[in-house]
């Protein structure tokens, strides 16, 4: 018989889609989202100040959408955007993020006037079951290190679900 722990199943647990910009851009890049997504993006404020790029507290400097649920088709085309190739330093344990660098490159999306031409990135995370342990706030509990999702996990997931290509040497 096969006994398989269901408990070592992985996950997407989320994609978040981001876009950064400062002053009359940023409304650019929530036009973007709302675009892509057909949600309405939240506005990420600015914590400390980078005089350099002239950014201060509290200035809004970005604008984010999490999908938790049906974010299949939209990430397929996402991956599509960069020819369904990631390079392998993009991955991270428990999640991994490209960037598209311009939005016209996404496969069913024409270009918008207002919006002009803009990029975003994309992040995916992954988790196995058992997550919520540590999350929830009553009778909270740790989780151990085995049960993050691993660079190769994800690789092996990504290859065989959605057919992604991996590049670059291997870690």
């Amino acid at each position: 018989m096969n006994k398989e722990n269901k408990m070592r199943h992985i996950k997407i647990e989320k994609v978040v889609l981001n876009v950064g910009a400062t002053g009359a851009e940023i409304e650019k890049g929530v036009k973007l989202l709302k675009l892509l997504t057909g949600k309405n993006p939240a506005k990420r404020k600015a914590r400390k100040r980078i005089p350099a790029l002239g950014v201060r507290p509290g200035l809004e400097v970005g604008a984010v959408v999490t999908l938790r649920k049906n974010f299949e088709g939209i990430l397929k085309k996402m991956l599509a955007a960069v020819d369904n190739k990631i390079k392998r330093k993009q991955v991270a344990d428990n999640h991994f993020s490209f960037g598209i660098h311009e939005y016209i490159e996404i496969p069913g999306t024409e270009f918008q006037r207002d919006i002009g031409i803009r990029g975003l990135d994309v992040t995916v995370v992954f988790e196995r079951a058992g997550k919520r342990v540590a999350k929830r706030k009553i009778k909270r509990g740790k989780i151990p290190k085995r049960q993050a999702v691993t660079k190769k996990e994800i690789i092996n997931f990504m290859e065989n679900k959605f057919e992604i290509r991996f590049e670059g040497k291997e870690t």
